[in-house]
């Protein structure tokens, strides 16, 4: 039995401005209709024969839940407290399995890889299966295309079966040493994805890294089940070590064998990645959205909100959002994570947040903002509905779009319905419902001195946030 452990960490700063820290590359559909995480789900279908876990942070959880519930699968989501790398969160998953009497075979994934060889992704994870069933501990190793310095890099040794034991693992090389690897064809792009028993890594953890493994038991002695969440001991957990499967384990124990994986992976580390992985008009332009492009050649051209229109271009990267607009050099797009940590340094919100900010309950979109008032258009789900809360510093106006609310003001319950609006004074308890069969729309005028998101105390909440 083969149960899906996807890893969902990560915030995939170098995709800015399309990717922020809440709400991260993996959550966004970039090389195909479906986000990245559906893809990686939908990639082992008829492969895993056991319910998928899903180990995520707090901040991402209701995207993460409502992604699989379009998917239509079903899946554990694990939430970390704290980020402690992929050994404990590996470990998490392989003591939660082994604690329901299970060993299932653990396919470990990033949630954010691009794999354009389906059929031959699970033909070489079923390949690989007699040797994880054998004890192995199998790592995926790419079949390199060339001299990458942006990658890790595994040696093969001696061959096992459709494997070959790893003679070693090694550090992201420079370009020379990388050109030498790839014309040794001893060399794999270290993948980061993995199949063996949980039992069997759990056996080498503890003889390897068993402060490891213990905090991660005492993380799962203490856990809640939340709507569609796990939830694990903070404190156990935050006193774990912070450490990478490949060191804390993979590196060190002689149970090792890399698998051969020829399937069109990329890890998508950059705009330049996702250019190389998608569909290219005749000049070699990758192109999503409003885009007119003349005498433009091999150019990434993303458009989200606007016409975007180029001339004369060569190898630039323009990727246009609702409030952010990214031109780059194609040869220089690694450096996209300095302007984040110069947005995050400046305490610029662009790193964080899109315009258009996704809840459990819908969305909302901020328009229009000033130095005391504020405008956001509202999306609320049929039978959705907004905690119960007040604000201390701002009134809010709401006007119905379209759709039907049911509005809680104090000790008061009202209907409002198309073209009416309801108007909440400062310090009103207050709540919203979409008690209707189409999504409520709406226009909320905030004004006052603050309108900070953290200005919000809720008395009820429908999806456990304080």
């Amino acid at each position: 039995m083969i149960k899906t452990v996807v890893m969902a960490g990560g915030s995939g700063s170098r995709l800015w401005p399309l990717s922020r820290s809440l709400y991260p590359k993996q959550f966004l559909p970039l090389a195909d209709a479906q986000t990245m995480l559906q893809a990686t789900l939908s990639r082992v279908k008829g492969l895993s024969s056991a319910e998928a876990m899903l180990i995520c942070n707090e901040e991402h959880r209701f995207i993460a839940a409502e992604q699989i519930r379009q998917l239509g699968v079903k899946a554990e989501i694990l939430l970390e407290p704290v980020g402690r790398n992929t050994a404990p969160a590996i470990a998490l998953a392989a003591l939660e399995a082994t604690d329901k009497g299970d060993d299932p075979l653990l396919l470990v994934l990033a949630a954010d890889h691009v794999i354009q060889n389906e059929v031959e992704f699970r033909s070489v994870v079923s390949r690989a299966q007699p040797l994880a069933e054998a004890g192995r501990l199998v790592t995926f190793g790419i079949v390199a295309t060339g001299p990458e310095t942006g990658y890790g890099y595994i040696r093969r040794g001696a061959q096992l079966g459709d494997g070959y034991s790893v003679a070693e693992f090694v550090e992201k090389p420079n370009l020379e040493r990388a050109t030498s690897y790839v014309d040794s064809g001893e060399y794999y792009w270290n993948s980061g994805m993995f199949l063996f028993k949980a039992s069997r890594y759990l056996e080498e953890l503890e003889k390897f890294r068993p402060d490891i493994l213990e905090a991660c038991k005492q993380a799962l002695s203490e856990t809640k089940t939340d709507m569609d969440f796990v939830r694990i001991n903070e404190h156990a957990f935050a006193a774990c070590p912070d450490e990478s499967v490949d060191y804390a384990v993979m590196e060190k124990t002689d149970s090792a064998v890399v698998v051969p994986l020829d399937a069109g992976w990329s890890d998508v580390g950059a705009w330049s990645s996702l250019w190389e992985v998608t569909d290219k008009d005749a000049d070699g332009n990758a192109v999503r959205g409003d885009v007119m492009a003349h005498n433009t050649k091999d150019c990434l051209i993303h458009s989200t909100d606007k016409l975007v229109a180029t001339v004369g271009l060569k190898d630039v990267v323009i990727v246009e959002t609702k409030d952010a607009v990214l031109v780059a050099d194609k040869n220089q797009v690694q450096d996209v994570k300095k302007i984040v940590e110069r947005l995050k340094s400046e305490g610029r919100g662009e790193y964080q947040l899109h315009r258009e900010v996704y809840r459990p309950w819908g969305k909302y979109d901020s328009i229009d903002n000033g130095e005391r008032y504020q405008v956001k258009r509202i999306t609320v789900k049929p039978g959705a509905k907004l905690s119960v809360q007040m604000h201390h510093h701002r009134a809010e106006h709401w006007i119905v779009v379209s759709g039907t609310a049911t509005v809680r003001r104090d000790d008061e319950e009202m209907l409002v319905t198309e073209n009416e609006s309801v108007y909440l004074p400062v310090g009103s308890v207050h709540s919203l419902y979409n008690p209707g069969k189409i999504p409520l729309e709406l226009i909320e005028v905030q004004s006052g001195p603050y309108l900070g998101e953290d200005d919000i105390v809720r008395f009820e909440d429908l999806y456990g946030r304080s």
